[in-house]
């Protein structure tokens, strides 16, 4: 049989024993809350004090670093601009010259909405700095009609119903015009059968591998794929 503890030794429920000392439920209560309190309360007053401090207005804020001269060609026309050296090229398109054509999505260059064409070549502008693409021929989404003569791409994805809120679709289409310029030119993909072949067989597989950096939160992937496959088939 258990013995029951002395008169003298007896613990209330709301008592426990630690290291020799004895501890009630309302101090361990008590030295937690003083504990959390000296953890929170300089934080508390360095966010007051944050808070009391006032920023000064954007255009008094002196800027990173000098502006830098730079001249960049995009869509065939000349812009000599004033910029800060860590400006992006998407940055400078959007809120500098004002083509809003190329979309700011991740801003991470995982989206591909910033697509644009660099000396031909496709490349995330969200990821680029302008001041490095001086002398080379930018191209947007504004830049791929003739007038109003639509650029055959920009005709196929009206005809197959290629976009629902269009919010991607600039990125896609210079993607697009890009990725048909590289199978003309024979360059490989990761599911090319044969990469001696001088002009690469736009198969569904092949367009969907060579378009897979630019996504479509609406999925209209499949008409996207139709679109480009009859472009460079020869149908639009």
């Amino acid at each position: 049989m258990s013995k029951s503890p002395p008169q003298g030794e007896r613990k209330s429920d709301g008592q426990q024993e630690a290291g020799g000392a004895r501890i009630s439920r309302r101090n361990f209560m008590q030295s937690a809350l003083a504990a959390a309190t000296a953890i929170t309360t300089p934080l508390a007053y360095a966010q007051a004090g944050a808070r009391s401090t006032p920023m000064p207005p954007p255009s008094t804020m002196p800027p990173f670093a000098p502006a830098q001269p730079v001249s960049l060609r995009i869509n065939g026309r000349q812009y000599e601009l004033s910029l800060e050296p860590r400006t992006t090229l998407l940055d400078t398109l959007r809120e500098v010259i004002g083509l809003n054509g190329t979309k700011k999505g991740c801003d991470r260059g995982q989206c591909g909405a910033c697509t644009v064409l660099v000396d031909g070549r496709r490349i995330n502008s969200c990821l680029a700095l302008a001041i490095m693409q001086e002398g080379k021929e930018i191209t947007t989404v504004e830049g791929l009609a003739h007038g109003d003569e639509l650029h055959p791409l920009q005709a196929a994805f009206i005809e197959h119903d290629a976009f629902q809120c269009g919010y991607c679709t600039p990125g896609q289409l210079c993607s697009a015009a890009a990725m048909l310029n590289e199978a003309r030119a024979g360059t490989a993909s990761a599911v090319t059968p044969d990469v001696r072949e001088q002009r690469i067989a736009l198969s569904d597989d092949e367009i969907r591998e060579r378009m897979s950096g630019n996504l479509c939160r609406c999925g209209a992937y499949p008409n996207i794929v139709a679109a480009i496959r009859d472009v460079a088939n020869g149908k639009a």
